[in-house]
């Protein structure tokens, strides 16, 4: 049995503690948070006794496996790096860090440690996303060549994360990191891309829309267009709708997780809906899978001793993608990724 303790209990974090319930082969035997309020009030829903609101006694004190890090970005570096002081493996929340220099020096403290550390990259673990990359593995609809990831939807996420309004980045950082990734997962890594972004929200104080162009290395031109200032006649969050064309037949994921592949062999649509939860709620459900997913992976890579798909070193490629679309939409011109991947100190700020 994995021993872990979750850092932060805000928002998000409930998510990661009903998840980690259901996960065989790994439990949550303690909690920090700066909040006392907030900190026992986790504790009590979900009858862990062993509370902190010191990061570093944490770690002095208990005997653990891992920690899951769901703190806001400003406070990962120094949590990791703590961690990795500690000799003990570490998921982390996204966005990974404020900086690619930052986030390399998490990878780098992690790989010195000897360490596992994986991103919470959890979108890429929808179930329906999962479908997509099945369905283009197995070469359904041949090779592809197109495709658009997209995230329109005008659902107030600001209620229950407030400090979102407030920051200079919004969207890119904090939602089209997911959708970025997607791409990657779907597409290959990025050779190119060229952005734009927009504040429709005055009340705001970053973009809510942004639309990237990528070429993709296997020859595949992808879109990802994000945004939280579309009103829609029907709010479909927090579903994302993909669309990609192959040599061979097309695929198209819509509303509601149907998954539609056409080929010469027909036209079949599937059910792509998250699997139920007994802790989801309406309209989380993708997401909460999602995070279950992903939690159930990082203990069966802890188990195998193999590195998780959404590995420190590997996020660092959609970290790139995030600060090479803020590069290109403030200057207005494409950005070559060895712009940003090939620098040991280069920032896109």
């Amino acid at each position: 049995m994995f021993k872990g303790a979750l850092i932060g209990c805000g928002f998000f974090s409930r998510n990661h503690l009903h998840a980690w319930r259901g996960i065989d082969g790994a439990r949550i035997v303690a909690l920090c948070d700066a909040d006392e309020t907030r900190l026992h009030a986790a504790g009590r829903e979900f009858g862990i006794e062993r509370l902190y609101t010191d990061a570093a006694r944490m770690l002095e004190t208990e005997q653990l496996d891992f920690v899951d890090i769901a703190t806001t970005v400003a406070s990962h570096r120094p949590l990791v790096e703590l961690a990795a002081r500690a000799r003990v493996a570490v998921i982390c929340q996204k966005p990974f860090a404020r900086s690619l220099d930052d986030a390399r020096a998490m990878v780098d403290a992690c790989r010195a440690a000897n360490v596992p550390l994986m991103v919470h990259e959890n979108f890429r673990w929808q179930s329906a996303i999962q479908a997509v990359g099945a369905a283009l593995r197995r070469g359904e609809i041949g090779q592809p060549f197109w495709g658009r990831v997209s995230f329109r939807s005008g659902f107030d996420v600001f209620s229950g994360q407030p400090y979102l309004a407030e920051g200079e980045r919004f969207i890119v950082e904090d939602l089209g990191i997911h959708v970025l990734d997607i791409a990657r997962f779907l597409f290959g890594d990025v050779t190119r891309l060229y952005a734009s972004t927009a504040r429709v929200n005055p009340a705001i104080n970053g973009e809510d829309v942004a639309t990237v162009m990528l070429t993709h290395g296997p020859g595949v031109t992808s879109i990802v267009d994000c945004s939280y200032a579309t009103r829609l006649p029907r709010e479909l969050f927090p579903q994302t709708l993909i669309e990609v064309d192959g040599s061979a037949g097309t695929l198209r994921l819509f509303a509601d997780y149907r998954l539609q592949i056409h080929s010469a062999a027909g036209t079949e649509t599937r059910d792509a809906t998250p699997p139920p939860l007994a802790w989801a709620s309406a309209p989380w459900e993708a997401i909460q899978g999602s995070v279950a997913s992903i939690q159930a992976h990082w203990v069966e890579c802890l188990r195998g001793g193999v590195e998780p798909a959404t590995s420190g070193r590997d996020n660092l490629a959609t970290l790139a993608l995030v600060e090479a679309t803020y590069l290109s939409a403030r200057e207005g011109r494409s950005v070559e990724m060895t712009e940003l991947l090939s620098a040991g100190t280069r920032e896109a700020r």
